[in-house]
């Protein structure tokens, strides 16, 4: 080691106090960086397990593969496992005291695919043979028919067919009803003899919209043939983005027809077909990864940069006895090296550590909101090690980089007198005359001492900048990510429907008062035309009338609109809600009504979710409504004028926003019942649909399959509600915990420079006080100094931050289409806690400076 090197650990020792708040400042930048990593890793790791307890291990599927294609299948360099399986049809359950499930649902595995998706068995064992089946536990539980393991079913097997001939309905397809009551039967194709070896658990893919109870037998390869088919699915041995390539070119050469993706689950691996969502997805992560490695380095710079103008008399002393610049520079070098081989290691563990931390708290609260098993594990993968190795490695070199160049080009005699940090000019700390009319003359020292100062003036603000970007790019990131979720995920604020054929509001209205219920909404749903002025049409119905005007008349556009009439209670709760004036809404002879002005639909073409404004109207605004042309011809009847009463991006409980060219208009049930009430044809096609959510929504449909008569049915979607909550509010726990990571290391990083800036001026405040200024004039010449202080990095932060949110509002319009909303209550928090963490930083800080005797002040020769 050469003596440059140990005169460099030498003054690390001797000046521990410097030394060990760089290494604090160091490790709590890994400690951000390496718990980003854990956290965006064990984030994917709990939703790719969470997805594979919902729908099973796979990648790939091949429809309906015979013996030769299914030998390639398994022969493929990149096949790791493949199940088999088979959907034989439905079978008819004339036992069910279920209505709206009168079928068995017959489904074939073999073994691999037994192990492989998530089959809970309760009672019993698995098939083995192809007579042999499981049965859903849900059979006896919700249809109310028991079976015994060892009894048989003899069953006729085959596909469901409406009357229109629509075949090729599976469990997606809910049972179809139309106003005559069930509109399909079976195509009976074979006829099947089982023996009941076990039951299991309702199997998660079955949902309770699904018409059928689920069975499952046995397949095994040997039955695979020319004739008779199965599916393929495969478990590939490595996720990686040419998968979907190579599955077709695979699927080309065997001369397979179908082949389909576990899309939802590759997207947490990050492939995916969609193009736009992979650009969203990396350069959302490479925004905000620029914006942690931005505030690091400033982190870890004014570390590194005040340990230089602390040691600029040591260097100096170092260059009058012959070192050079490259020695000098080195030195910088060398103690960055050290201090990172004892910083890295430990933020490292701290952050890990912190996540653990953090996960064993939140788990607990996982299980309870989510109802899953699944936990957060801390996930730590060679990749996510050597990215933040490398990431803190850079970042400190980056960091000591300009302290190390400034420390090559210290001379001897300037090193010496310490001239380097502080340069006095006139035009250097000229302030203006107007800061010392409206705040006095401590305003005003307060802002010469500023700007004497200027490199540290300048490291500070730059602090409080990085700090305010980073806080409102996450905070917009965040907000954004959850307003992306909800656009890719249907509306759904209901637990079950009802509703029913050749019934009124009148029959539904007393199954609101049933056991569980929580909250009800009575509406009735009518189908009209309303034809709206284009310039008052959304921007894509106005560019689709520039090109095709055939269909524009008189300046109007035909939406396709939904009325839908609301029970006055909640009619009233709802125009409450969005600040409406209930009495001008409720007049069944001047019919006003409110309007959903957004929708938010997913464009075919693009694969881009989109929200918009599907009507640029006013309050008082005409609307002309018409009967539906469903011929085509012209032939439509004028319904009446209504007046747009109020406008609304929220929805009553139930209301599902309409797509492109359609509109929602909501009404009270007497004058939507008055609006109709001239034609019959109208009054005909109106369906009433009564909405529930319950506390208890199993307990609730028990209660409801008791009270209803058999014209009515029921659908319970609160699965498919609870996967979407369950998804917001994972994203909430991962966004807002990282929130709290940056909002922490921005005040710990605020702190840190501005309590060393503070102590490094001790000089400068005994200097002042030696004058003669008063402990209530230095007071306000150090709370002025928090001001300018605010002032400057609001000046500088606000708009960085915003052209740092446009940016990650481009990257996320490649997938999803909204307007560009500045989050002003962020904005309006941070200028707020700026001037509030500045103000106790300064605080804390004079606390401690006060207390030195002015004579001990005034001999301090380190500025």
């Amino acid at each position: 080691m050469n003596i440059i090197n140990k005169l460099t650990i030498r003054h690390l020792k001797e000046n521990k106090r410097r030394t060990l708040v760089t290494i604090i400042g160091v490790i709590i930048s890994v400690a951000m960086i390496s718990a980003v990593a854990t956290l965006s890793v064990s984030f994917l790791d709990l939703t790719i397990r969470e997805n594979i307890s919902q729908n099973g291990e796979w990648h790939v599927k091949y429809k309906d593969v015979n013996a030769k294609q299914l030998e390639a299948i398994e022969k493929d360099n990149e096949t790791e496992k493949v199940m088999l399986s088979r959907d034989l049809g439905y079978a008819h359950f004339p036992d069910s005291k279920n209505e709206s499930k009168p079928y068995l649902f017959i489904k074939e595995y073999n073994a691999t695919a037994f192990k492989q998706f998530p089959i809970e068995l309760s009672e019993g064992r698995l098939p083995k043979a192809e007579n042999e089946v499981v049965i859903s536990e849900e059979i006896e539980k919700n249809a109310s028919v028991q079976y015994k393991i060892g009894d048989q079913l003899s069953l006729d097997i085959g596909n469901r067919v409406t009357h229109n001939q629509e075949e090729g309905l599976d469990q997606s397809y809910s049972l179809t009803i139309d106003e005559n009551g069930v509109a399909e039967e079976l195509k009976i194709k074979s006829t099947e003899t089982f023996t009941i070896v076990g039951k299991i658990k309702r199997p998660k893919w079955e949902n309770s919209l699904a018409p059928g109870y689920t069975i499952i037998s046995y397949v095994d390869k040997d039955v695979v043939s020319n004739a008779d088919k199965a599916d393929a699915i495969v478990v590939l041995k490595k996720v990686k983005g040419s998968l979907f390539k190579h599955a077709e070119k695979l699927a080309e050469q065997q001369g397979i027809e179908f082949i389909s993706y576990n899309t939802e689950l590759l997207r947490f691996y990050g492939v995916t077909k969609n193009e736009g969502l992979f650009i969203t997805l990396f350069s959302l992560a490479g925004i905000i990864m620029a914006v942690i490695i931005v505030g690091s380095v400033a982190l870890i710079y004014n570390a590194f940069a005040i340990s230089v103008s602390e040691r600029s008399r040591h260097l100096g002393m170092l260059a009058s006895v012959g070192a050079t610049k490259k020695q000098k520079r080195n030195s910088v070098f060398f103690e960055g090296a050290i201090i990172g081989a004892i910083s890295i290691p430990l933020g490292f563990l701290s952050g890990i550590g912190g996540m653990a931390v953090t996960f064993a708290f939140i788990n607990s609260y996982l299980h309870d909101a989510l109802n899953t098993s699944v936990k957060l594990k801390v996930i730590v993968t060679p990749a996510s090690i050597l990215v933040a190795c490398v990431v803190s490695i850079l970042t400190i070199f980056i960091s000591t980089y300009l302290p190390a160049k400034r420390a090559s080009k210290v001379s001897a005699i300037d090193a010496l007198r310490q001239t380097q940090d502080v340069k006095l000019t006139r035009k250097a700390v000229k302030t203006s005359k107007f800061v010392r009319k409206l705040f006095g003359i401590e305003a005003e020292i307060g802002l010469k001492n500023l700007k004497r100062n200027k490199r540290r003036y300048q490291a500070t603000v730059f602090s409080l900048v990085i700090s305010i970007v980073l806080f409102l790019a996450v905070s917009f990131f965040t907000d954004n990510i959850k307003k992306s979720l909800e656009l890719s995920q249907h509306d759904i604020s209901y637990d079950i429907q009802v509703y029913g054929s050749g019934v009124n509001s009148e029959d539904l209205a007393p199954l609101a008062n049933l056991d569980y219920v929580t909250d009800s909404i009575l509406l009735n749903d009518v189908s009209v035309n309303a034809m709206i002025p284009v310039e008052m049409a959304s921007k894509e119905i106005q560019q689709l009338a520039k090109e095709d005007d055939s269909v524009v008349k008189e300046g109007k556009y035909p939406y396709y609109a939904t009325l839908h009439g609301l029970d006055q209670e909640s009619f009233k709760e709802f125009a409450n809600s969005i600040e409406a004036d209930v009495e001008k809404l409720d007049n069944p002879n001047d019919p006003s009504a409110i309007i959903i002005e957004k929708i938010k639909y997913e464009d075919a073409e693009s694969g881009k979710f989109i929200e918009e404004k599907t009507i640029h109207g006013e309050i008082g605004q005409m609307v002309d409504l018409h009967t539906f042309d469903y011929e085509g011809n012209g032939d439509q009847q004028f319904l009446n004028s209504i007046k747009i009463g109020a406008l609304t991006d929220q929805v009553p409980m139930g209301v599902q926003t309409a797509s492109l060219g359609g509109l929602d208009i909501i009404f009270t049930q007497e004058t939507l019942d008055n609006l109709i009430r001239s034609n019959k044809q109208l009054q005909s096609e109106m369906n009433p649909y009564l909405y529930l959510n319950s506390s208890d929504p199993l307990g609730t449909q028990k209660a409801l399959d008791e009270a209803i008569s058999s014209n009515m049915y029921v659908y319970n979607v609160y699965e498919r509600r609870q996967e979407q909550e369950q998804m917001v509010l994972m994203l909430s726990v991962f966004t807002y915990g990282f929130i709290t990571l940056i909002s922490l290391i921005s005040i710990a990083n605020i702190f840190n420079t501005i309590s060393t800036s503070i102590t490094l001026r001790k000089r400068e405040f005994a200097m002042l006080r030696s004058v003669g200024m008063t402990p209530k004039g230095f007071n306000k010449m150090i709370n002025y100094e928090s001001i300018f202080y605010g002032i400057k990095s609001l000046t500088y932060g606000l708009p960085i931050s915003g052209i740092v949110m446009y940016l990650m509002y481009l990257g996320l319009r490649q997938t999803f289409e909204y307007g560009f909303a500045v989050p002003w209550m962020s904005v309006a928090f941070v200028i707020v806690i700026i001037f509030v963490i500045v103000g106790l930083a300064m605080l804390y800080s004079i606390q401690k400076i006060k207390k030195e005797n002015i004579i001990d002040g005034l001999k301090q020769e380190s500025i």
